[in-house]
Order: C-alpha cells, then structure tokens, then sequence
C-alpha cells in the first residue's frame, strides 16, 4: 500500500512526533505507516484523514501486489 502522509505531513509543516501525538500512536508507528511497513486500522487511517482534511483514498492507494 502506497502512501501521502510525509506530503500531508509537510503540507501543515508537521513532524513525526506531532502527528503521533494527535492521532495516538508512536513516533515509530507513525514512521513505519509512511515507510509501507505496517498498514493502518480503518480507525488510524480515518483519523489521520480528518487531521489532514483529505480523503482516505487521498492518502493511501493500494498496489497492484496488494
């Protein structure tokens, strides 16, 4: 699964830690999130949509091998 989030996190000018902190999770989680390593519940990733005022689809987009 790809992902916008170190563009949506630059867009607000945001770091890691920051977004971390306003969506409950770690920093790592946050870094492995944007690195593909781990996919998202349907909660995280509607959470960081609302933070981010875009779509889920906006942020994450399935692969072909997904």
């Amino acid at each position: 699964m790809k992902n916008r989030l170190k563009v949506a996190r630059a867009e607000l000018n945001i770091t890691q830690g920051e977004l971390a902190e306003k969506i409950g999770v770690t920093r790592q989680a946050v870094n492995s999130i944007e690195l593909g390593k781990y996919v998202p519940s349907t909660v995280l990733a509607l959470k960081m949509a609302q933070l981010f005022g875009k779509s889920v689809e906006e942020l994450f987009q399935l692969e072909e091998d997904d």
